[in-house]
């Protein structure tokens, strides 16, 4: 069994700890009931669990409630647990992604007993693998009363700096379809390949939005991802599909955001294209005006950035809660077999983060 968790000792110390108990998606169980017990042994806090997601509060009656989630789960490990320290770098799986950004939330966990701000510390299972099995997810469908707050911190690795928000996402397949016939004879046949191509001429003349959020810059993008069709080196094929992904800004709902594709390619609806929704994920406003996030932004410092991804930030989007991502690590590193975070990053994220909320 793994030890306790020892919270006297810095961030940087703490990640190291959490490192050292593998959490590799779906085997969260060892590390979950590790946080839970010091969580426990915390007496300003209300501990709740559901799985492997632990839920920690105050409730001093504070005007404002803040969230602050992490993900326990790393993604499976490649000769990088235990935990190797090298000069300003701790090496590890995980270290990054994100349990620097775990150890952070303990800290402020153990340290604030009486924050400025009401706190909810959310630790949940599974988010590197199926949205279908994301514990936050979970969370949200069956105990979104355990997730309301004002404002929201996902500490997700973002290199120290405040990320608004996030891009919704959604993929499309658009379809055309031909007849079969020998290659030889094409002229019996018609070529759905050949149909594709008012699909990437309208990819290709396509004039992508930057919208202007909170002052963040969400730029978007409609690009095919993949194409499919073909039936052998002889054969006229029959059918033919374009894989699509827009990534959109967070001020479009995912129906608008649906309705601005077929848009884009009703042309080829028109001749006999079909278009299918495959996948969709709404974006998440920064909420950057709200007090607190507006305090937050003022301690933590930086010129804060639209994130330019999907996170799980959307999910409090969804609940009214806006939520912005910041973490120590680079996302660069992050699933890396040399994975690392910056020490001296983890420990500026302790200490700006108590600021905020001390």
């Amino acid at each position: 069994m793994p030890g306790a968790l020892d919270l006297t000792r810095d961030a940087a110390h703490v990640t190291a700890q959490l490192v050292d108990v593998p959490s590799v998606s779906g085997e969260e169980k060892a590390l979950a009931d590790v946080v839970e017990e010091v969580l426990r042994g915390l007496p300003h806090l209300t501990v709740d669990r559901d799985g492997d997601a632990v839920v920690a509060r105050t409730s001093l009656g504070r005007a404002e409630r803040v969230v602050l989630a992490g993900h326990l789960d790393t993604v499976p490990i490649a000769d990088n647990v235990p935990s190797r320290l090298d000069g300003p770098l701790l090496y590890g799986c995980g270290t990054s992604d994100m349990k620097s950004g775990v150890a952070v939330q303990l800290r402020l966990a153990a340290l604030l007993t009486a924050p400025s701000r009401d706190i909810t510390y959310v630790f949940y299972d599974n988010e590197e693998v199926e949205a279908h099995r994301n514990g936050l997810g979970r969370l949200a469908r069956n105990r979104p009363e355990w997730l309301a707050g004002d404002f929201a911190v996902l500490l997700e690795p973002t290199d120290g700096v405040v990320e608004g928000g996030c891009q919704g996402t959604l993929r499309v397949r658009v379809t055309t379809e031909g007849r079969r016939a020998h290659s030889a004879r094409s002229w019996l046949g018609d070529n759905a390949i050949h149909k594709a191509a008012p699909i990437l001429a309208a990819l290709e003349a396509y004039e992508p939005r930057v919208a202007v959020i909170d002052g963040l810059e969400y730029r978007e993008g409609l690009n095919a991802v993949g194409i499919e069709g073909g039936v052998a080196g002889n054969v006229i094929p029959d059918a033919c599909s374009v894989l699509v992904n827009f990534r959109f800004a967070p001020d479009r709902s995912e129906a608008d955001a649906e309705a601005h594709v077929r848009e884009v390619f009703a042309s080829a609806v028109a001749r006999g294209a079909t278009v299918e929704l495959t996948d969709s994920a709404p974006g998440a406003l920064p909420g950057l005006g709200q007090p607190a996030a507006a305090a937050f932004v003022e301690v933590v410092g930086g010129e804060p950035r639209a994130k330019v991804a999907w996170t799980d930030v959307a999910r409090f989007s969804a609940l009214g809660v806006p939520a912005v991502n910041y973490g120590p690590g680079d996302p660069a590193k992050a699933h890396t077999r040399d994975e690392y975070v910056e020490v001296a990053q983890v420990l500026r994220a302790e200490e700006r983060m108590l600021a905020w909320l001390g």
